[in-house]
């Protein structure tokens, strides 16, 4: 039901109603005219006037009062909560909405359902309809491994019709992981939204929790370690204590390497059981362990997913160098880590295909070493390897944060010739990998040919299109690159340019290409030939991609003639559709690659793969070499000469970075200009240092340093520059601890005498397995004790990297979030929930605690009563004082019109009784006769002349007045009417007039041509 009111947004302005009194008393003598009616009729709408002037200035508003009430049931499907309590819930909000619905002849009440978790959805709006039945949800949720009841009731509560009171039904165990309940309710509950909630107990089951590893975050390398493993026994209520018995298996990983230090069975026989790992490290570096307890029987775990837990430890030696080869060339660069391992410096040697997968991981090692890698190698759908993206940002991110050093080293297939263009990577190093310069005559023209036909479309489209932009993104801006898509025809083309000219234009164009058509190749192969020809690019190559048959046949002789003229030609096919002999021909004349493609992942590594020939001009190889010159001291050369260099063959050629921070110690005379001859560059980003070799260190290049005396030398100096601090703080230990969804870091710090280290600023950032960076500051709380947190909310493995200041090296160390908080919990959160229920809401009455939800309870919960009318009745303002400010407006209209204009009311009566009776009144008789007196005696005192017309004044002059006459005319609606009149030359000629001939018209036409001529 539904009511109005009349309010006012300011009740003060009322008051001016009083001038009301005043308002009659002036009218008083103003409209004392008008007769009676109409003086009380003006002085009615002029009050009128006044009252909804007053009105509008109070802001006048109309205020509706409904009793309608909208319920919202909010189901928590979080980890937590059981499937069988989940569809409990389900059942409960139909049941008992539907119930309540048709008991209570309440048409108008509304019903909703917001599920939630991680985050909360709504499953249903507030509608009228009952609920359908069901027992899963509809909507998708997401992540369900967290509980968030603040967002459910502030999802619910914008949910809200603005016309009805809302209530909430929470059903959930009340054990939130994020946001904050207590606080989202007290503000709900003040907005006048009522809160009932149902407990969810898990009951029956029995639970084992893995609590955590303990174990230091640094250790030094050849101590013992006394690590432990806590475990949680839990028993439901209501059951005895039992024994619970499994294995207990603890794993330590280094790198690629794994060992199982601990495999035992045990018996769990306290609610918290510790069980000791005591072991030793012997290998310095980062040390992952992961702890997992197996249960003999499932019915004694009710959640596995809490059953494991990592931890992170550091174990301090010898600087560690990890080397990364291409490979596709395993073992060229074992000269490399034997000279390192001469120099006592500890070399974990790698290829590409085995490469790091974590943060942890890398701080493991004190340098990184890239030894003439490309970013994509290998070949085939099973042996490609690649740098990802996530890889390379691990890598930055160690340099940056954590003071990793990195390393990387030239070779025909590094630096920009192996596809390291526009990436991260690119911008930690001293040099960028792509030449601006036009004068280096280090450009290549690449020809895309991809076909856009309707069997491309959905993956294979999205695939084409992400390698067609990954191609584009391998080239340097002074390269050509055309782009040419092809249906029955030729359907989209960017014609070859410089990619500084075109490459925005032509990433877009590719993003908006569309699958549609048949498939005819030759018309784009012929235009990306035709363009490729005139180019002026020192290398030419083209790229085919297709997945179907096509027309033209002289595709093998076209690739032949473009193989003659410089232009190699690589085809792709994708599935087993393509006409794979065709496309082998063509690859095979025109002097490029086939490629067979089924797994549509390694199609942009293939189009890297490939734009690397286009950057072969990026590698500088001068006849007779280069002679390396010496241009300033650096650190890392120490104790070498200006002569004391071997010469190479070659180098790669690079763009040096415009940054005072860049040294370059090392130069070539080839070529002439300085930024790119470049042999090595050095500098420190972030907390790490980078350095760039352009040349190898094999035998394509550099075999002559190969058998140089300071081979060991020079190598072992350059990456000793570049690897992290090796200086130990032994004044400070750092602890980690998380709890309550944060981690919590302690630094000790002591110095060499005994005596706190106190007043430092201290400074740390962490780093989850998202890869963001997290800063935060640690505050001295005691004499040499700093503390400091950090949120966290998702699982898994956090670096931490404390400055203690500028003077003291970096502390490194780890530490795992094992699971979300939502598997560590088994207990509901009964007092929250209480508080929660108890609270009032404004106008109303407070919620209500019920029974839990199970099976047992269900059919008793169906009929609590959600629909009571406890709750604030709903108002809504809409404001009035627009249309009321309209009203006096017309009202003020009306006020002029009655006092400006009389009207005879009694008019339309006296008009039908003459109409319909034939006679009149006695007002209209006396009238009549009045004007028919008037009338006689006009007639009598001038009688009618002969003269005609409108305006003819010869009638009214005495004929004796006519001798000199003036004729005038007189046009118009009349017709031509002739006056003749006699004009007295003087005034004192003027005839005398009586008034017994003469008319009041005619005198004053007399005077008024008197007039004239005195003005003359």
């Amino acid at each position: 039901m539904k009511s109005l009111q009349i309010g006012f947004e300011f009740p003060t302005f009322l008051i001016l109603l009083a001038l009301l009194p005043v308002l009659w008393l002036a009218s008083k003598r103003s409209l004392a005219g008008l007769g009676r009616w109409r003086h009380i009729t003006a002085l009615l709408v002029r009050s009128i006037v006044l009252m909804l002037l007053v009105c509008a200035i109070a802001g006048i508003e109309w205020i509706s009062i409904s009793d309608r009430l909208s319920v919202f049931y909010l189901l928590d499907h979080s980890d937590s909560i059981s499937v069988q309590d989940k569809q409990n819930m389900l059942r409960f909000a139909s049941g008992n909405a539907s119930r309540f619905q048709q008991n209570l002849m309440h048409s108008e009440d509304r019903v909703g359902i917001i599920a939630f978790a991680r985050e909360a959805v709504v499953e249903r709006p507030a509608m009228q309809d009952p609920l359908p039945k069901s027992a899963y949800l509809e909507s998708h949720l997401g992540p369900t491994d967290a509980t968030d009841l603040e967002a459910a009731l502030k999802l619910a509560k914008a949910c809200c019709p603005e016309d009805s009171a809302c209530r909430f039904i929470v059903l959930s165990d009340g054990n939130e992981t994020e946001g904050s309940l207590a606080s989202a309710a007290k503000s709900i509950t003040e907005s006048g939204i009522g809160i009932d909630v149902i407990p969810i107990e898990r009951a029956g089951e029995s639970e084992v929790l893995v609590e955590k590893i303990d174990i230091p975050g640094s250790v030094r390398q050849g101590q013992p370690v006394e690590g432990r493993v806590v475990l949680h026994r839990y028993n439901a209520p209501g059951l005895a204590s039992e024994r619970v018995s499994g294995e207990l298996r603890v794993t330590r990983r280094l790198g690629t390497q794994s060992e199982l230090i601990v495999d035992i069975p045990v018996t769990l026989d306290q609610e918290i059981n510790v069980f000791p790992i005591p072991h030793r490290i012997d290998v310095a570096g980062g040390y992952t362990y992961e702890a997992e307890f197996i249960p003999d029987s499932s019915e004694a775990d009710g959640n596995s997913k809490n059953n494991r837990v990592t931890a992170f430890t550091y174990a301090r030696g010898k600087g560690r160098v990890l080397l990364i080869e291409n490979v596709d060339r395993v073992g060229e660069y074992q000269p490399l880590v034997d000279a390192l391992r001469r120099e006592e410096i500890e070399v974990e040697l790698r290829d590409s295909s085995q490469l790091f997968t974590s943060l942890i991981e890398l701080q493991g090692y004190d340098c990184v070493v890239l030894a003439g890698i490309s970013r994509t190698s290998g070949g085939g759908d099973a042996n490609f390897a690649s740098f990802s993206d996530a890889q390379m940002e691990m890598l930055v991110t160690s340099v940056q944060q954590f003071g990793t050093g990195l390393l990387m080293i030239g070779g025909p297939e590094a630096f920009g010739a192996g596809g390291w263009s526009n990436t991260k990577l690119e911008e930690a190093m001293p040099v960028d990998f792509q030449v601006k310069n036009s004068n280096v005559s280090a450009v290549g023209a690449l020809a895309l040919v991809v076909d856009k036909s309707g069997s491309m479309a959905g993956e294979k489209m999205a695939a084409a299109k992400t390698a067609a932009r990954a191609a584009v993104d391998a080239l340097g801006p002074l390269d050509y690159v055309g782009f040419y898509a092809f249906d029955d025809g030729l359907s989209t083309m960017a014609a070859l340019g410089r990619k500084a000219d075109i490459g925005r234009a032509l990433q877009l164009r590719i993003r908006s290409l569309a699958a549609s058509g048949g498939t005819n190749m030759e018309p784009a192969v012929l235009r990306a030939y035709r363009d490729l020809e005139g180019s002026l690019a020192s290398v030419k190559h083209a790229i085919i991609l297709t997945d179907g048959m096509t027309a033209g046949d002289r595709y093998s002789q076209l690739a032949r003639e473009m193989s003659s003229k410089g232009i190699s030609t690589t085809t792709v096919a994708l599935g087993k559709d393509s006409n794979l002999r065709l496309l082998q021909d063509i690859a095979s004349n025109g002097g490029g690659q086939f490629y067979s493609v089924s797994n549509l992942r390694v199609l942009p590594k293939i189009f890297m793969r490939e734009a690397r020939r286009v950057t072969k001009p990026l590698v500088f190889e001068p006849v007779g070499g280069v002679q390396p010159q010496l241009m300033s001291s650096h650190e890392a050369l120490t104790g070498f000469t200006q002569k004391g260099f071997p010469r190479l063959k070659g180098f790669v050629l690079t763009q040096l970075k415009d940054s005072p921070l860049v040294e370059v110690p090392l130069v070539s005379p080839k070529p002439t200009e300085s930024e790119n001859a470049t042999i090595l560059a050095t500098w420190t980003y972030g907390l790490g240092r980078t350095a760039v070799f352009t040349s190898d260190v094999g035998p394509r290049w550099a075999n002559d340093w190969q058998a140089w005396n300071q081979y060991d030398q020079f190598f072992s100096q350059v990456v000793r520059w570049t690897m992290r601090p090796s200086q130990e703080n032994e004044g400070f230990h750092l602890a980690t601890q998380v709890r309550d969804g944060k981690i919590e870091v302690v630094v000790h710090g002591i110095d060499r005498e005994g005596r706190f280290t106190n007043f430092l600023d201290m400074q740390g950032t962490a780093v989850g397995p998202d890869l963001r960076v997290k800063s935060f500051d640690l505050k001295q709380q005691a004499p040499g004790r700093y503390t400091g947190s950090i949120d966290v909310s998702d699982a898994g493995a956090y670096v931490l990297n404390v400055v203690p200041s500028k003077r003291h090296a970096p502390l490194i160390s780890g530490v795992s979030v094992p699971y979300s908080q939502e598997y560590r919990v088994t207990h509901a959160n009964i007092p929250l929930l209480e508080q929660v229920a108890r609270m009032r809401p404004e106008g109303g009455a407070p919620g209500q605690l019920l029974p839990r939800l199970n099976q047992d309870n269900l059919n008793l919960l169906l009929n609590h009563n959600s629909f009571r009318r406890d709750l604030r009745v709903t108002r809504s303002q809409h404001q009035a004082w627009p249309t009321t400010l309209l009203l006096c407006a017309i009202a003020f209209f009306v006020d002029v019109f009655v006092r400006r204009v009389a009207i005879d009311l009694t008019s339309p009566w006296n008009w039908l009784r003459t109409r319909f009776r034939g006679e009149l009144s006695a007002a209209d008789l006396q009238r009549r006769s009045s004007l028919e007196r008037l009338s006689s005696t006009k007639a009598e005192l001038h009688p009618p002349s002969n003269a005609q017309g409108y305006g003819n004044f010869a009638s009214e002059m005495p004929p004796s007045e006519r001798s000199a006459s003036e004729i005038s005319q007189f046009p118009g609606d009349f017709g031509n009417v002739t006056a003749t009149r006699t004009l007295p030359s003087t005034a004192a000629d003027a005839p005398k007039l009586t008034d017994d001939d003469t008319s009041y018209t005619t005198r004053l036409l007399l005077a008024k041509k008197q007039a004239k001529r005195t003005q003359i």
